[in-house]
């Protein structure tokens, strides 16, 4: 690929336009006990394009977790991207990392898919699927991150990402169990003790 991805450290450090830590120092809707019902949608009814172009049917991952986050390059939290790595590959049986780029926030993800796929893999050494840019927020949301964020659908949460790396992790059924902001680690403790669940 003759795409090439600049990696601005000085970015990536000072995300200027980040929202200040008083207001991300809590993880929201991280539930004990899912609310679903048997009316509550489910992830599986979505088609997503992979970053390659390529549809994919989320019913594919049926039987494991899944932990969908709305990534980005250029954010202070982009080094999250080798705590996904690192989870994908030790929890791999148990839970899918689904990485959604995204530029949501701060325009933090201005690259192409190519030079996203390249960055990622160069920077973080990225193995987990990642998926075509899309937006998480806003008029022209995809569907999948209407659903997520729609409480009457997903029976679960009512939360949009508020800024990148959002997670919303799944249960084996396709279902909404919880939301996570930004500052919730991919590897802390809370979470991978709900993804074990």
């Amino acid at each position: 690929m003759k795409t090439h991805f600049v990696f601005l450290l000085g970015t990536l450090a000072a995300c200027s336009s980040a929202p200040n830590p008083a207001q991300t120092s809590y993880s929201a809707t991280a539930m004990s006990a899912p609310e679903t019902t048997a009316a509550a949608g489910s992830v599986y009814e979505y088609a997503v394009e992979n970053i390659d172009g390529q549809q994919v049917q989320l019913s594919q991952y049926r039987g494991k977790k899944l932990l969908i986050v709305n990534v980005a390059s250029e954010c202070g939290y982009t080094p999250q991207y080798k705590e996904l790595e690192e989870l994908s590959k030790k929890h791999g049986d148990r839970v899918a990392v689904l990485g959604f780029p995204a530029n949501n926030f701060g325009g933090q993800e201005p690259g192409t898919n190519a030079q996203i796929a390249t960055f990622c893999e160069k920077n973080f050494g990225v193995t987990f699927p990642m998926f075509a840019k899309i937006s998480v927020k806003g008029a022209d949301t995809a569907p999948l991150y209407q659903f997520l964020a729609d409480k009457t659908r997903n029976g679960a949460v009512s939360d949009a990402p508020t800024w990148n790396f959002c997670k919303y992790l799944v249960d084996e059924q396709g279902h909404v169990v919880g939301f996570y902001k930004s500052d919730v680690k991919p590897m802390s403790d809370e979470l991978v003790a709900a993804i074990m669940k």
